[in-house]
């Protein structure tokens, strides 16, 4: 929404801006209670989240979780947080492009170079499930999507 309404307002500048250009704002307004309780429930199960993604990623793929002989668990728990929690800020403030550019494209570069792609892939695609146990469908349909930009972002090959 910020980068939308930063966007409208140079589109605009000079006039008032139309009833459909004021669409979007309406739109965000009328989901904003459910994006916030979306948020909140999200920060309640962060730790359980990924706890479970973590799990079922041990269970089918154990290798995901080294780099050469070295664990990176404590690493992946650290940037899985991390993203899961400006993700949560981009669903709430309907924002995806923000975290798109100021993240997940600094954060690709990152998981490049240490060739983490393919732990990026199934841990953005478990997350997707894991999520719906926690979520309502409608919740899970305003955060499922993010996860998935973040999957398609970090996970490419």
């Amino acid at each position: 929404m910020l980068s939308q309404l930063q966007a409208l307002g140079y589109k605009t500048d000079g006039r008032y801006a139309t009833d459909e250009e004021l669409k979007m704002i309406i739109e965000f307004v009328r989901s904003f209670q459910l994006r916030a309780q979306t948020y909140q429930q999200l920060q309640a199960a962060e730790m359980q989240i990924v706890q479970q993604v973590y799990a079922k990623m041990k269970a089918v793929e154990p290798g995901l979780f080294l780099s050469g002989n070295a664990d990176v668990s404590a690493k992946w728990k650290r940037d899985t947080i991390r993203v899961l929690r400006y993700s949560a800020i981009a669903m709430l403030l309907d924002d995806p492009d923000s975290l798109r550019e100021r993240l997940l494209f600094w954060m690709r570069t990152v998981m490049k170079a240490f060739g983490a792609e393919r732990s990026c892939n199934v841990t953005y695609a478990v997350m997707q499930e894991v999520v719906k146990q926690h979520l309502s469908p409608a919740q899970a349909n305003l955060f499922c999507p993010i996860l998935e930009m973040n999957r398609q972002v970090l996970g490419a090959v």
